[in-house]
């Protein structure tokens, strides 16, 4: 590292000031941060002090994701290559395939899961990655200020959430959508009110609603000349159309929490989304609050519905239960609705911005059949209602108090 910091302290003149190359610094800073962490101090008194920085908020998150990432990577071979060893295709003109065949078809061998869902996923997190990264590069450039590590995060959290055969321009359109839209014409990371990876994710999903409708999801990512088979329902397709019988029937629930179903990269395994759930609520990055809110709604309504009921409409009688396993709820609930920039700031505005998601995404899951997922419109709403409800905090809070002091 001292190699490292020595060239960096040795280049950096050049970087900054009247340097030559003064206007590629958001370049330089941003690969100075890769390996250290900045100097910067708060010195004025006048603001609130804390040991954690934006930089290390967004690496800890970036480092929350691992679980997820890495069984996402596992369940999408596990998914598939039983079926890949029922039939011989290594060459099927399709260019992950001779990736994969490097290390066989072998559906025994946890390596030879893991890489093949490496070798979809990476190239999905690449491309998005190097698109964020030149969009932040070139607002950063404009603004002549650093780029924001909130970037990574964005990254990340977005490739997760896509199916692990989205075309990789789709994935780059998304993610430009996300960046540009979402996030830096209002002025970059800390002044959006939308969360930027589910902007992407939500320009993606209305612009091409036939391939990420959320019913169904790729298993084997063979050609096209395989049967059709090989695209299956998920979790919440199979509930949609018959219910309780039929997702019990294909599914079983302790298969859906540990992650051994099909879906989008990072959503399947409950198990993996929590422990990254436990890094945030132990550093503090998440609130716990938004947390329990939208788990409180998410229960209250489906009960009530559960209690209600419906003879045409078979999601009404989902529990509570399979709702936390099934679709993006644990995905969006842990690394979405947690987002403190486009969430509520206040602590019961939080648990009234934690209900709402849990009340809305029951409801767009099982009245509006159109759409069988709802985690992703749901955050999406609460972010656009998250200023209102620290208003209305806020606002009563200060006629409490005048109340308390006009009695004193």
């Amino acid at each position: 590292m001292r190699i490292i910091r020595k060239y960096i302290n040795s280049a950096k003149p050049h970087f900054i000031g009247e340097g030559k190359y003064n206007k590629w610094f958001p370049l330089f800073d941003a690969f100075e941060n890769l390996f250290f962490s900045t100097s910067g101090k708060t010195k004025n008194p006048i603001h609130v002090r804390d040991g954690l920085d934006i930089q290390k908020l967004m690496v800890t998150v970036w480092l929350a994701t691992f679980p997820a990432m890495f069984f996402g990577m596992y369940n999408i071979g596990n998914q598939s290559l039983d079926y890949l060893n029922e039939i011989n295709t290594l060459n099927t003109g399709d260019w992950h395939h001779y990736l994969i065949s490097f290390v066989g078809y072998d559906n025994t061998s946890f390596f030879n899961k893991l890489w093949f869902g490496a070798v979809y996923f990476l190239p999905i997190y690449a491309v998005v990655f190097i698109v964020a990264i030149a969009w932040e590069t070139l607002f950063a450039s404009i603004r002549k200020h650093e780029i924001n590590e909130g970037a990574f995060v964005t990254t990340v959290l977005f490739a997760l959430s896509c199916p692990p055969d989205i075309p990789l321009w789709q994935a780059a359109m998304g993610i430009t959508f996300g960046i540009v839209i979402g996030k830096e014409i209002f002025g970059g990371t800390g002044k959006n009110f939308l969360n930027p990876a589910l902007t992407g994710r939500a320009f993606i999903y209305f612009a091409y609603p036939t391939q990420l409708s959320g019913d169904k999801v790729w298993i084997s990512g063979l050609s096209d000349n395989l049967p059709e088979g090989f695209s299956g329902a998920t979790p919440l397709g199979v509930a949609a159309e018959q219910g309780i019988p039929g997702l019990t029937s294909s599914f079983n629930w302790w298969d859906a929490f540990i992650g051994n179903i099909p879906g989008s990269i990072g959503e399947t395994s409950v198990i993996a989304i929590f422990i990254g759930l436990l890094i945030l609520l132990i550093t503090k990055v998440a609130s716990y609050r938004i947390v329990l809110g939208t788990l409180a709604g998410m229960i209250l309504m489906s009960s009530f519905l559960n209690i209600v009921g419906s003879d045409s409409n078979p999601m009404f009688l989902v529990p509570w239960y399979w709702h936390l396993v099934i679709g993006g709820f644990a995905f969006g609930l842990v690394f979405m609705a947690t987002e403190p920039v486009s969430g509520s700031g206040t602590n019961l505005g939080r648990w009234i911005y934690g209900l709402v998601i849990g009340v809305m995404v029951v409801l767009i899951r099982v009245i509006n059949p159109a759409f069988p997922e709802g985690m992703m419109l749901a955050i999406l709403f609460a972010n656009l209602l998250a200023p209102v409800i620290d208003h209305v905090v806020v606002s009563s809070n200060i006629k409490k108090r005048k109340r308390v002091l006009s009695n004193e």
